[in-house]
């Protein structure tokens, strides 16, 4: 167990976690060729060059004639998957801490540094880029030193691209990092820290070993769930599964033992032996807390139990995803789903799409708001739908969270602007090393859900980083906006937004929708209104038919009373007709802007 080493990478978006990761898989030659972010596997990721799921891996190195067990696993950056880099630290005794050498520490940095912190992992601080002409690595080691209170010997700089500076990585981590603790004689205990979902083998699941030992065909049982198991296959995770008789204490691994249904794995959940069962759990980690809520709803109505079950095999491998079944007038059966960010949504969007051939139409993303009667009952309301009478209301509160900006110092007045009209009060600002400022702020998360980071990036040209945590709820004028058409109001395009955005929010979405509702035979009323006064409202004219081209010369009255046969069948399919609201409508709301 002394030369096993568990350890993860973690640093901002885009710093070179995965390009790292694929060089020390080549210095211990786990891989033979490189086919470039080895360890992102799913075609999103390729796509979109960012890490998405947490991935495990083991490397054999040898050093000074003693072979060590690596088990790395590579996290993502993005602040909507920080749940997966904290199951990855729960798993792990060391962290690779990794800063970009030419743009610094960012937001992202610190909130995963804290993250590992708090769990007592062992910090080895790398500055990754020192290959290229824009890098400043004498800066960046003075940010973290700052921020670790560490010694500039232990700083280790490094390139993912050119290969310097990986084999110091592997000694540090052999050197640096503690072996983990645990009793192999002891009683089984492993917690579970992801699962997948195979349609031939069933559920696998992934596991880190803290006390005890395991074996090939031993009787297993899951602590939480309380469901028991046979160990049909445990092994290793290489750049394949690799099975194995038996793994002890420190060992990281998987296991198949032919589970059928998701909700039988919980990931935070402890394995242990029938015949010699563990007494207490392993300290899992909390339950996530989904930010932005959206409804999915399948396009065909029959697809919705096919849409259950695309979203329970998601789950499992998403943990932070949560979903319950609703719903709505306009769209018939559906889900509301919890995600912990936008992008977080477009993902498992996408991930239906491809993966489970689910087409769906989503609403417009809220937040959960707490909303009190005139009695002092509190109700928790995740979609303007739920919301009960107006008059009924004594307060709605809103989430609010604390949000950390790190930007260079000539873009500090256009992101204080851009806070300011979402609302947020600056709470602290704070020069860090070189031109560099933090900025804190509380805003509502309402705010923030839509387009934010979009609008930050492109104001600072990319250089700001931002994250955030919840803090409190607090009461705010709220109001319901709904949009009627032809007097008809479609619920899956009603929000809760602030008194003073309200006016403005219903022109634009009228003047949206507008824009995308086909034109039919008759004219379609597109209105936003408050509670019964509607603030504003757009028409989309009737195709009509030239019906008075066959009227050339005569009397007007001819051609008056063929328009007024017109107008009365065009009154009459208004009655009967309805409208249709396209896809690209319900998400245009997002990109109002």
């Amino acid at each position: 167990m002394k030369n096993i080493r568990n350890f993860c990478i973690i640093a901002h978006i885009d710093h070179g976690k995965s390009t790292l990761a694929d060089r020390l898989l080549e210095e211990t030659k786990t891989v033979e060729i490189n086919h470039g972010q080895m360890l992102d596997d799913m075609d999103l990721e390729q796509e979109r060059g960012i890490t998405i799921k947490s991935h495990a891996i083991q490397m054999d190195y040898t050093e000074n004639g003693e072979t060590y067990k690596l088990n790395l696993i590579d996290t993502p950056g993005h602040v909507d998957f920080s749940y997966e880099v904290s199951r990855s630290i729960a798993a792990c005794e060391g962290a690779l801490l990794v800063v970009d050498g030419s743009q610094g520490v960012q937001a992202q940095t610190i909130s995963n540094l804290y993250m590992a912190i708090e769990h007592d992992l062992e910090i080895i601080p790398i500055i990754n880029k020192c290959d290229m002409q824009s890098a400043s690595p004498d800066e960046v080691e003075d940010e973290i030193i700052e921020l670790l209170g560490c010694e500039r010997k232990e700083i280790i700089r490094a390139s993912g691209k050119t290969g310097m500076g990986v084999h110091e990585i592997l000694d540090a981590i052999i050197n640096r990092v503690p072996a983990p603790t645990g009793n192999p004689d002891a009683p089984l205990q492993a917690l579970i820290f992801d699962s997948v979902f195979n349609s031939f083998r069933g559920i696998i699941a992934y596991f880190k070993i803290v006390n005890g030992r395991i074996r090939k065909n031993d009787q297993v049982k899951f602590f939480n769930v309380g469901k028991e198991y046979g160990a049909d296959e445990i092994g290793v995770l290489k750049m394949s599964m690799i099975p194995k008789d038996e793994l002890s204490a420190g060992d990281v691994g998987y296991i198949i033992s032919g589970i059928k249904t998701s909700h039988e794995v919980k990931v935070g959940d402890t394995i242990t032996q029938i015949d010699k069962p563990c007494d207490v759990a392993i300290d899992g980690f909390e339950e996530v807390k989904p930010m932005v809520f959206a409804g999915l709803y399948p396009i065909e109505t029959e697809d919705f139990e096919d849409l259950r079950s695309s979203l329970e095999k998601l789950q499992l491998n998403d943990a932070s995803l949560t979903f319950k079944p609703e719903s709505s007038l306009a769209l018939g059966f559906g889900f509301r789903c919890g995600f912990l960010g936008l992008l977080h949504m477009e993902i498992v969007q996408e991930r239906l799409d491809r993966e489970f051939n689910m087409n769906v139409i989503t609403t417009v993303p809220n937040v959960s708001y707490k909303i009190y009667d005139k009695q002092g009952h509190m109700n928790e309301v995740h979609n303007p739908g739920g919301m009960p009478d107006p008059t009924l209301i004594d307060r709605i509160e809103e989430p609010y969270i604390e949000a950390s900006i790190i930007t260079k110092a000539e873009y500090i007045g256009p992101i204080m602007t851009l806070c300011l009209g979402k609302r947020g009060e600056l709470t602290k600002q704070n020069y860090m090393s070189g031109n560099r400022v933090e900025l804190q702020y509380n805003m509502p998360l309402g705010e923030i859900v839509i387009d934010f980071y979009d609008k930050l990036k492109s104001i600072s040209k990319g250089y700001a980083s931002f994250d955030y945590h919840p803090s409190e709820f607090r009461a705010s004028k709220l109001i319901k906006l709904d949009m009627l058409l032809n007097g008809e109001p479609v619920d899956a395009l009603s929000t809760l937004t602030h008194f003073d955005n309200a006016y403005k929010l219903g022109s634009r979405m009228c003047a949206k929708l507008k824009e995308l509702i086909p034109r039919q035979q008759f004219d379609i009323a597109i209105q936003a209104a408050i509670g019964s006064k509607i603030v504003s409202r757009e028409t989309v004219k009737a195709v009509r038919k030239d019906v008075t081209a066959k009227c050339y010369g005569g009397d007007i009255s001819r051609k008056r009373k063929l328009l007024e046969k017109q107008k009365k069948g065009k009154k009459r399919m208004k009655q009967v007709g309805n409208v249709e609201v396209p896809q690209k409508a319900f998400l245009a709301v997002l990109k109002l802007d």
